[in-house]
């Protein structure tokens, strides 16, 4: 076995919960809370969906929203303005190229306003089942300490990755690292001493070593 599958399925083991942390119900709220989650938390993010969704449950309603109206609701995420004028544009664009439904290819989805290949990734892997690599920051920093690519640039790592992994494991090998990112192989000191692929990681001398130390670094994501 090879050292990248030899960490997917550690990661497995460690984590056969993982999936996206973002709360969704359909394709539609994927997608807007994918937007809204930039450079934001996803627990901040599904705090403010909760209202969002109810009072603008579809495209079409979201379409006809008030700017002020929404910015009042997802201002806790911050950059609130700018994520407003992105969804609601975002909601026009399906209402109207679309029949109000939020299209399954790749190619559709980075037409929408505030969608880059990362976010379309996301609602093709989690909401229609289409194998993508979704390059967040957690993605990034840890294939470049596993050494699967000397890059920081996302479609480097995109394309790195996917050349590692077959595409039917795409989207969980994202989700393992990503939660292992948040939980143990944090930016700054991450939990050396206590990470489940220390034997696997050329990074392993990064960060703490001392076992019981590193295990009290592990963390939940924060809100």
């Amino acid at each position: 076995m090879d050292q990248p599958e030899a960490i997917n399925q550690a990661l497995a083991a460690e984590y056969p919960e993982a999936r996206a942390e973002l709360d969704f119900t359909s394709a539609y709220e994927l997608l807007i809370a994918t937007i809204l989650s930039a450079q934001s938390t996803d627990r901040r993010v599904n705090a403010v969906t909760v209202d969002l969704f109810r009072r603008y449950p579809d495209a079409r309603a979201l379409a006809e929203a008030e700017a002020s109206d929404v910015e009042e609701i997802i201002q806790p995420v911050g950059f609130f303005r700018n994520k407003t004028t992105a969804i609601i544009a975002a909601a026009r664009r399906i209402v109207d190229d679309f029949d109000g439904e939020v299209p399954g290819t790749l190619d559709e989805l980075v037409t929408l306003p505030g969608v880059g290949r990362k976010t379309a990734n996301v609602v093709l892997g989690n909401a229609f089942g289409v194998p993508g690599i979704t390059p967040d920051t957690h993605l990034i920093r840890l294939s470049n300490r596993f050494g699967w690519v000397a890059s920081t640039k996302p479609d480097d790592v995109e394309r790195a990755v996917g050349d590692l992994f077959p595409p039917s494991e795409w989207v969980m090998v994202c989700h393992r690292v990503i939660w292992h990112g948040r939980r143990c192989c944090h930016a700054r000191n991450p939990a050396c001493g206590a990470c489940v692929v220390n034997d696997l990681c050329p990074s392993r001398d990064l960060g703490e070593q001392d076992p019981v130390k590193a295990a009290a670094l592990i963390r939940e994501p924060r809100a």
